[in-house]
């Protein structure tokens, strides 16, 4: 248990840092007011494709991983 108490803070310190870039490199179709609620007409849904859906599904398995890391972390201490 020791050793997994001595590693885990590295692994999370590297799956957030991997979450961050991977969120940050997702394209949105709003504007900057949209991020602040406004109506936003004139964006279009569209279904993801190629790299696009590739980076959606790592952006889960690291949301999901993160979590379950967390949850590890806090059983074993």
């Amino acid at each position: 248990m020791e050793a997994i108490n001595g590693f885990m803070p590295y692994i999370q310190i590297a799956l957030s840092i991997m979450l961050i870039l991977t969120i940050l490199l997702q394209q949105t179709g709003s504007s900057l007011g949209g991020a602040f609620g406004a109506d936003n007409f004139s964006s279009q849904f569209s279904t993801r494709r190629g790299l696009e859906r590739t980076l959606f599904r790592t952006t889960i398995v690291l949301g999901v991983l993160f979590a379950l890391t967390a949850l590890i972390n806090l059983m074993v201490a």
